[in-house]
């Protein structure tokens, strides 16, 4: 498997990379019964799976890649692969933890196979998997019980292991870099970037990483109460090739943490947010063309070197994003004071 970090690094020099959208938004779109979810080799599974979205890159391979191809086809640069939740960790809510590496391994080539079409038609775009790894369904920082603030429903080395297996299957596929989002908590993050390294250690290769934080509320903080800043300052020694946000909040309520992100951040930024928030339904009401506002808007302050969409958005939000920032300059690099930087909750910068 090439390693395409130095062609990923020059791209992202020249212009702002376009990442793909939502992937929940468009499954969706398609009305899924529980039969769809199962398919014929798990039609007798012993307890419901329909919502388990990562199990259709098995039951319904065809689907996830023709949404793969109508996120590519719409100008992104970048396609993550449906493996949200295809951790053991979070597939066990299915009794499903052993399929964990076939769903990875499987949705990786998937999205491998689609980018690689598009790459031959477009040799002069070419277009990189994201092996995604979620949050998990757990959180090692926050008690799960108000009544016992000291427990906790899993450990470090638990999501070490899973995190491992993950990245090994998505390696395995294609996946040209690896992405860990939608971070609530940052211990999580550190398990997942721990399980990374060791994962390049035991393939004997190493791939670009990018690590997506999520601001959780107006406050300004991620879920287990940190800053941007100090969020930044708690992953920056990973040395990713970006570090961003995504999930949450619309762009209008996360602008001022991508500012943020912006002035503190030593390496490339990427911002995925929802079209909005929810509706009253659940669903997401910002147009393409509202998102795109803001985007542009984003770019040509010199925000953001990476941009794309979570939840609620679509193809159409992809290529409004692609047309309005075509001429835009990505974010130059920052060349920050050297300083002692720590974080608890806050950041803490020191001389």
């Amino acid at each position: 498997m090439p390693n395409k970090s130095a062609a990923l690094e020059q791209a992202l020099k020249q212009r702002i990379l376009i990442l793909d959208g939502a992937m929940g938004t468009m499954i969706q779109e398609y009305k899924f019964a529980e039969e769809d979810y199962r398919g014929e080799r798990f039609k007798d599974w012993h307890v419901l799976v329909k919502g388990n979205n990562d199990l259709l890159s098995l039951t319904q391979p065809d689907v996830i890649s023709d949404i793969h191809r109508k996120y590519l086809a719409a100008g992104a640069d970048i396609i993550e692969t449906n493996t949200f939740n295809a951790t053991t960790i979070s597939m066990e809510d299915y009794e499903m933890g052993s399929l964990s590496r076939e769903i990875n391994l499987e949705s990786a080539k998937l999205a491998r196979k689609v980018c690689d079409e598009f790459t031959t038609k477009e040799p002069h775009k070419p277009r990189y998997v994201a092996g995604v790894l979620g949050p998990t369904s757990k959180t090692c920082s926050i008690s799960p019980d108000v009544n016992d603030p000291g427990y906790r429903n899993i450990t470090f080395d638990a999501l070490v292991e899973a995190y491992v297996e993950s990245t090994l299957a998505l390696m395995e596929g294609g996946a040209d870099l690896i992405l860990i989002e939608t971070i609530f908590d940052t211990l999580n993050a550190k398990a997942a970037s721990f399980a990374v390294e060791e994962a390049f250690e035991q393939a004997g290769v190493s791939l670009p990483v990018m690590i997506s934080g999520t601001i959780t509320d107006a406050s300004g903080r991620t879920l287990s109460g940190q800053t941007t800043e100090a969020f930044y300052n708690s992953i920056r020694h990973i040395k990713p090739i970006s570090i961003g946000l995504n999930c949450a909040l619309g762009p209008d309520l996360l602008r001022p943490y991508v500012e943020e992100l912006s002035r503190v951040c030593e390496t490339f930024t990427s911002v995925h947010p929802n079209a909005g928030l929810p509706n009253e339904f659940g669903e997401y009401d910002l147009e393409a063309d509202e998102m795109a506002k803001e985007i542009i808007d984003w770019g040509k302050e010199g925000f953001i070197n990476i941009v794309g969409g979570c939840c609620g958005t679509t193809p159409a939000h992809i290529k409004a994003f692609a047309q309005a920032l075509k001429d835009v300059k990505p974010r130059a690099l920052p060349e920050l004071e050297v300083r002692m930087r720590l974080a608890g909750l806050e950041a803490c910068n020191l001389n």
